[in-house]
């Protein structure tokens, strides 16, 4: 029975080490699943059930499933309960877990690692990432693409061999020096140049806080719901997921996460991915302070703050930090094109000269002659020109898939995060089976994606992520009625 296996193993983890109960718990589960007690694709007792059973809290039982589910071991389906993820290693002659060796072939999942499994079980990008709501169409038409070519062409042309060569500096320096400039005026960012790293985008400048400024386990607090990338780049790098809720002020975290000590905090304050709340004052504050307790490295991604259509621009979280714990990410992928590659992080200044010589060992960073004309593109104004059209034409989208959304708006069904960026959120009554919402939505020909998908531990936001930043203003006014009609007829009490 597997409530009499996991007591014994819990008494026996007990015994060897003084781990707390939930953790017991959670290496119990993970043994039974490992061990074929818990099959693949096996329905999890419910946790008042296995509380019962156990004679523990529920508090400790949801603890422990919670963080199975964050690392991919188990999956909940709405309505229906938690299960094995059918990743989870099969198991071999006598009850052992024996994964067959890698890569051979027909193993399970091609006889990938553990951490492999974990991250190709949860937060696939293909699943989460917000594309259009109408599939397959990309449209760059604001970007200056022939002015671009023209100044890569140009520096192709100048390129000296050192520029072909790898770069140990942070970066080619005048682009270094425009970003300083630009982040300065307008989000209120305290550098110098000399603190920025150019990268190859957020998920590098990730991978890189992930691995200088943690140890493997350590822990990582994340907002929840939560973006996916962070979540790969955090398990990639062997940190513990603490999910924190976010509510309409920002993440929230309160005593019960104390207990938590965190080696780094992720969030992204101007505008929440994906729900899209804007942390407050006072929230930027607690959370400072929170990190100072805790000697805690706080990391800001501000991923799509050059596009706030209504209220007064919202600053950096970095602009507050007094003692030097925040590092700000950002990158040029939503205002130029994705396959850019481009990005910056900045770093508190007694960190610049690791973090330069970790980037150059690590990833031999180069694409020097794009950056130089990165650089002039900046510099000569292209940029603020690029942005301003761009802002225009992202502010139409957003207006008529707002307009086309009316309809079906009231009660519980309400958006939000539409003040800023290239995605909304639809939230929707808890009764909603958002993911099933969104695949019948797929069925209109038309890709959202579900709130509840983005969440670690919670399992009370219903919704569905809308994107308009490459869907064509007349592809929006066709579609977004079609949408509308859709969450009319499936998803909202009206």
């Amino acid at each position: 029975m597997l409530s009499e296996f996991l007591l014994a193993e819990m008494t026996r983890l007990g015994a060897q080490d003084a781990l707390p109960l939930h953790r017991q718990l959670y290496e119990a589960l993970r043994r039974a699943m490992l061990d074929g007690k818990l099959g693949p694709g096996e329905r999890l007792p419910s946790s008042r059930d296995l509380a019962q059973d156990l004679n523990l809290s529920r508090n400790t039982v949801v603890a422990a499933i919670n963080q199975l589910s964050v690392e991919g071991y188990l999956e909940s389906r709405v309505g229906s309960g938690t299960y094995v993820n059918d990743n989870v290693p099969r198991v071999g002659p006598g009850g052992a877990a024996r994964p067959a060796p890698r890569g051979a072939p027909g193993s399970a999942a091609g006889g990938l690692s553990q951490r492999g499994l974990a991250l190709t079980a949860r937060f696939r990008a293909t699943e989460l990432e917000v594309q259009p709501f109408t599939p397959g169409i990309a449209d760059f038409s604001a970007f200056p693409l022939t002015l671009w070519q023209r100044l890569q062409n140009k520096h192709w042309r100048m390129t000296y061999p050192d520029m072909l060569d790898y770069n140990d500096s942070g970066g080619y320096a005048p682009l270094r020096r425009a970003i300083a400039d630009y982040l300065r005026v307008f989000r209120s960012v305290q550098l110098e140049a000399d603190q920025v790293i150019v990268t190859t985008g957020t998920q590098q400048s990730l991978e890189l806080c992930a691995r200088l400024l943690a140890d493997h386990g350590d822990t990582v607090w994340v907002e929840d719901p939560a973006y996916w990338g962070a979540a790969k780049a955090f398990m990639a790098n062997g940190l513990a997921l603490h999910p924190v809720a976010v509510d309409d002020e920002g993440i929230h975290p309160g005593a019960a996460h104390e207990a938590r000590r965190p080696q780094l905090i992720y969030v992204t304050p101007s505008h929440q991915y994906p729900t899209g709340a804007v942390m407050s004052l006072a929230r930027r504050h607690q959370l400072l302070s929170t990190a100072r307790a805790h000697g805690a490295w706080v990391l800001e991604d501000d991923y799509d703050s050059e596009y706030r259509f209504s209220g007064p621009p919202i600053s950096s979280l970095e602009g507050l930090d007094v003692d030097g714990r925040v590092l700000y990410m950002g990158t040029f992928s939503k205002v130029l094109y994705p396959g850019i590659k481009l990005g910056y992080l900045i770093v508190p200044r007694p960190l610049v000269a690791a973090f330069k010589q970790a980037h150059y060992d690590l990833n031999r960073p180069g694409q020097m002659p794009l950056q130089a004309a990165l650089a002039e593109f900046i510099e000569m104004g292209h940029f603020s020109s690029a942005l301003r059209r761009a802002r225009q034409s992202y502010a139409e989208r957003r207006a008529a898939l707002l307009e086309a959304l009316k309809p079906v708006l009231g009660g519980d069904t309400f958006i939000s995060g539409a003040e800023q960026g290239l995605h909304l959120c639809l939230r929707l009554p808890q009764h909603v089976d958002d993911r099933l919402l969104a695949q019948r939505i797929a069925q209109q020909g038309l890709t959202v994606r579900p709130l509840s998908a983005y969440c670690l531990a919670r399992n009370d936001l219903r919704g569905l992520v809308i994107g308009y930043g490459y869907a064509p203003l007349k592809e929006i006014q066709r579609c977004g009625p079609v949408l509308a009609a859709a969450v009319q007829a499936l998803g909202s009490p009206r």
